[in-house]
């Protein structure tokens, strides 16, 4: 599984334990999936592409830096809304694009029913922001639209993954990057992550 970035971060790790607990009230918990979506980011992104900047400090002329690529926040509806802030206060030009999934409860498939993406890509990269990487469907469908969108780069960022989601992510894309802040330890028979954090669309928007 070498792409598969599980954060190590004690803050990851602290503020996730927070998540998970049942007695957090939205409110809360959007505050910490921003946080962390934060801090994940961090980590994903390390490896952009800069080039040098020539500027002026109040003392002198210096050579800074400056991102190379243009970034794309694809959150997936709902749940990945709560993402897209803690990203954006990293990365404030990045462009936003909603596609909207839900999972059949029959059949535990996605269900496209928003997509909004222009006819040609004006980013180089794109993030896909998920909470929960769960049977794999969404996360999967959503990198094949970007594909034929005409994305080369993609990473899926989310919170917490099942095996179930990670195995499918690689057998269908093998060249995307998973970085979460944990890995669990199985889908339950309603695909629910175990021990997971509940629905994270409901926890957060208080709708469950």
């Amino acid at each position: 599984m070498s792409n598969i970035y599980a954060s190590k971060h004690p803050l990851v790790a602290h503020k996730l334990s927070r998540l998970r607990d049942k007695n957090t009230e939205p409110k809360k918990f959007r505050e910490l999936v921003r946080e962390i979506a934060a801090l994940l980011a961090y980590e994903a992104t390390a490896d952009l592409a800069i080039m040098p900047r020539e500027l002026e400090t109040p003392l002198a002329k210096t050579t800074g830096y400056e991102l190379k690529e243009k970034i794309g926040l694809v959150p997936i509806l709902r749940a990945g809304l709560g993402m897209v802030e803690g990203v954006w206060s990293l990365m404030p030009s990045a462009e936003v694009w909603h596609i909207g999934l839900y999972r059949d409860e029959h059949t535990l498939k996605p269900v496209e029913y928003y997509n909004k993406l222009p006819t040609e890509p004006r980013v180089s990269v794109c993030l896909i922001l998920d909470p929960m990487l769960a049977t794999g469907g969404s996360a999967t469908a959503t990198a094949e639209i970007l594909k034929r969108w005409g994305v080369k780069k993609i990473k899926f960022v989310g919170l917490i993954a099942a095996p179930e989601g990670i195995r499918a992510m690689q057998e269908q894309h093998p060249d995307i990057p998973i970085h979460i802040a944990a890995i669990d330890s199985h889908l339950n028979d309603k695909a629910y992550i175990v021990p997971g954090l509940g629905d994270a669309g409901d926890r957060q928007f208080g709708t469950g």
